[in-house]
């Protein structure tokens, strides 16, 4: 049985160069998170986004036999008006000046040194930070020729009920599986806002956490590998789909708010979009997000 490769050998700045060229050989994939430091609520740990953006693609190069992940950003878009959250642009900045070029040129960066796909998580979700980060991904897939994936962390389980939240259920699960000292669920009910009911107390859990972090990195392995196999006619067709999600979140946006439109992505099939990416099935991708970006959002729906 092959030896697990230790972190020596997966992160980034903590290679020596001859472990750099040989990870690089096995899988020539960067694996890069992106997050920030904002509150999320007395019971987790201020850096949680950037934190298990990059425990899950530490684990994901380790199931992927290879490949080099990125120190991850502290710094996104948008923040709660909390203390000690750092708020680098708005959450409902049109024009972005700083994400955007930093995604772009570490993209080129990578490209540069050889690599030949990458991966992105975001771990920080708000809306304009989700559109950034795919749009990124887009220009970089088409303008370096190779594919760029960029996409928060719970788009890859929302088939098993991880919808995305703020320091609720399922990001207090998966900090409590990825770094169990980071969590404090003791402390919730001292909070004015997490605490005011038991629904997070009692709904999370490190065992749940280990679901959503098995399948998010099962899926982040095998689809590492798919990439590097594209075609240009598969690189094209799976930036075709991602362009075609964006498009669906931007009309949400301005046509009803970028939250409520958002959260009905199960009536249309969306929940399997991390299903059908590892299946490379962008057409259905794309014929899903068309057909949520059309449908009308029934005033009071929740989504399951």
């Amino acid at each position: 049985m092959e030896q697990e490769l230790t972190r020596e050998q997966i992160q980034w700045e903590r290679m020596l160069p001859a472990e750099f060229r040989q990870a690089q050989a096995k899988l020539p994939v960067l694996f890069l998170p992106l997050g920030t430091v904002e509150w999320h609520g007395e019971h987790n740990a201020l850096g949680l986004d950037s934190l298990k953006a990059h425990e899950l693609l530490v684990r994901t190069a380790r199931k992927a036999g290879g490949g080099v992940v990125h120190p991850p950003l502290y710094g996104g878009m948008g923040g709660l008006d909390k203390p000690a959250t750092v708020i680098i642009e708005g959450e409902y900045d049109w024009d972005n000046v700083m994400l955007r070029p930093w995604i772009e040129k570490l993209c080129e960066e990578a490209v540069r040194n050889g690599f030949k796909a990458i991966i992105i998580v975001t771990g920080h979700y708000g809306h304009n930070q989700q559109i950034v980060v795919r749009e990124a991904a887009v220009r970089m897939t088409e303008r370096l020729q190779v594919p760029v994936l960029g996409v928060p962390e719970y788009w890859l389980a929302l088939d098993a009920g991880y919808w995305g939240d703020h320091a609720g259920i399922g990001e207090t699960s998966l900090l409590w599986h990825l770094h169990p000292d980071l969590v404090a669920m003791d402390r919730i009910k001292e909070d004015p806002d997490y605490g005011v009911t038991d629904e997070i107390e009692k709904g999370s859990s490190p065992e749940l956490g280990e679901r959503y972090a098995e399948l998010i990195t099962d899926r982040l392995a095998a689809l590492a590998g798919q990439m590097l196999q594209w075609d240009e006619a598969t690189r094209e067709a799976y930036a075709d789909s991602e362009r075609t999600i964006l498009r669906m979140q931007l009309k949400g946006w301005r046509q009803v708010g970028p939250w409520e439109f958002w959260r009905h992505m199960a009536y249309t099939g969306m929940a399997e979009y991390g299903k059908l990416l590892l299946e490379n099935k962008f057409s259905e991708i794309a014929r899903r997000a068309k057909l949520h970006r059309e449908q009308p959002v029934a005033e009071g729906t929740e989504s399951p």
